[in-house]
């Protein structure tokens, strides 16, 4: 069958390599997609993504078999209802059943609803209400914009002032909605279950890394790096996610008559009470998909299928146990913040090898050169037996890629690494 792959980051490059190497895809589009897509398939950044009506013509015209869609904005903006509604196949949830992401308070109302561990917390749409609360509450404390951020609408305030700032910056945009909650406190992992709107089964965990600096230290960003398998998610923690969180998600979602069907990707927090939700993103990670795909075993393209027609009834995503992955992000000088584009990047091909990957996000060819075009635009993964010699193989990829430009964090994995030298 011929698939349509929508998104350009670093996370399409890794699906893309993925699907491209199904049986049963025949022929690989991506759009807009980006160099590092065009390796695996035919990019086409002729197809605007936000006009559904185009992209539902292009699937008849072309008789696209599915449709995976890979950023949350076309998610949350209905793409796959108005696909479904033309009689094409899309993995994703619906407009409805992508409020889990697309709307943080919408999460945190249903897990006080339906029981599900996640911090304490209150919802305000005005400004003067919400710094009496802070105040109240005090520092550390957890301010979130209520909307899509791209990875960047959280403040972890360590200080009074900080979550004020916060707050001010965030109810300056009229309409303005914020989530303001407990600092959970414990370790950070990411867990990934595939789900057909009624079942659920766990795919894979990941670590990511989100401050800017090394340390954890600066903004939040939408990932510096991560590393697949969590081998702090136990199988006795993954047990308690699937139940605690994950199966009354889905069943609270189906009360709702808006059931879940895709990837439920759920960021927790490993506290000292157990594990708690963050947040849920309703896709693949970006950069945790740059670690799950070259771990993954199974052909993904039948276990999508599978989970659009509603039934995962013996499907099974194995991924190789022998092998950790780990993948290392490099973003242009100033990011999160403005950043330079256009710079020349060399040396991708020489990183490259047995075991390691380049994927390209933010990235556009002009001729035979790659010139970065965005705030992420790499994403060096490496295999090996441990985290160690995953981090070791990363680095050293990365060492061979030219672009004096760009800078990445040096300690990805650094909890792992920790925990096999003890």
């Amino acid at each position: 069958m011929k698939i349509l792959l929508i998104g350009s980051g670093g996370r399409e490059h890794a699906l893309a390599w993925r699907l491209s190497q199904s049986p049963l895809c025949a022929q690989l589009f991506t759009a807009p997609g980006n160099p590092g897509t065009a390796r695996h398939g035919t990019n086409r950044p002729d197809l605007k993504v936000a006009d559904h009506a185009a992209v539902a013509a292009f699937c008849r015209a072309e008789r696209i078999g599915l449709v995976v869609i890979g950023p949350e904005a076309p998610l949350v903006a209905g793409l796959v209802d108005d696909l479904k509604e033309a009689g094409i196949r899309a993995f994703g949830p619906t407009r409805d059943a992508a409020r889990l992401e697309g709307s943080k308070g919408f999460t945190k109302d249903l897990c006080a609803e339906y029981g599900i561990p996640t911090a304490a917390f209150a919802r305000f749409t005005a400004l003067d209400p919400a710094l009496a609360y802070v105040r109240e509450r005090g520092a550390p404390i957890v301010v979130k914009a209520d909307g899509l951020a791209a990875g960047k609408g959280v403040t972890v305030a360590e200080s009074l002032e900080q979550a004020e700032d916060a707050l001010n910056a965030l109810f300056a945009e009229p309409g303005a909605e914020v989530v303001v909650e407990e600092c959970l406190f414990g370790e950070e992992a990411s867990f990934f279950a595939l789900c057909d709107g009624t079942r659920a089964i766990a795919i894979g965990t990941a670590q990511d890394h989100k401050r800017v600096f090394d340390g954890d230290r600066g903004p939040n960003t939408g990932g510096m790096g991560a590393y697949a398998p969590a081998t702090v998610v136990t199988p006795a923690i993954e047990a308690r996610v699937m139940a605690e969180i994950i199966a009354p998600t889905l069943a609270g979602m189906r009360a709702k008559g808006c059931p879940f069907t895709g990837i439920l990707y759920a960021g927790l927090m490993l506290t000292e009470d157990g594990p708690k939700l963050i947040e849920y993103n309703t896709r693949f990670g970006d950069p945790e998909a740059q670690v799950l795909m070259p771990r993954l075993a199974s052909d993904l393209v039948p276990a999508l299928l599978s989970a659009c027609d509603g039934d995962l009834t013996g499907v099974t995503l194995e991924s190789d146990p022998s092998h950790t992955a780990l993948t290392v992000v490099m973003a242009a000088a100033g990011y999160p913040g403005a950043v330079l584009r256009g710079s020349v990047i060399r040396g991708i091909e020489a990183a490259e090898g047995e075991g390691v990957h380049v994927f390209q996000a933010g990235t556009r060819a002009e001729g035979d050169r790659i010139l970065a075009d965005g705030g992420r635009v790499l994403a060096v993964t490496a295999l090996g037996d441990s985290v160690t010699e995953a981090q070791a193989r990363a680095y050293a990829a990365v060492a061979r890629i030219d672009w004096p430009e760009g800078f990445c964090r040096r300690d990805i994995g650094y909890r792992a690494v920790a925990r096999e030298a003890s």
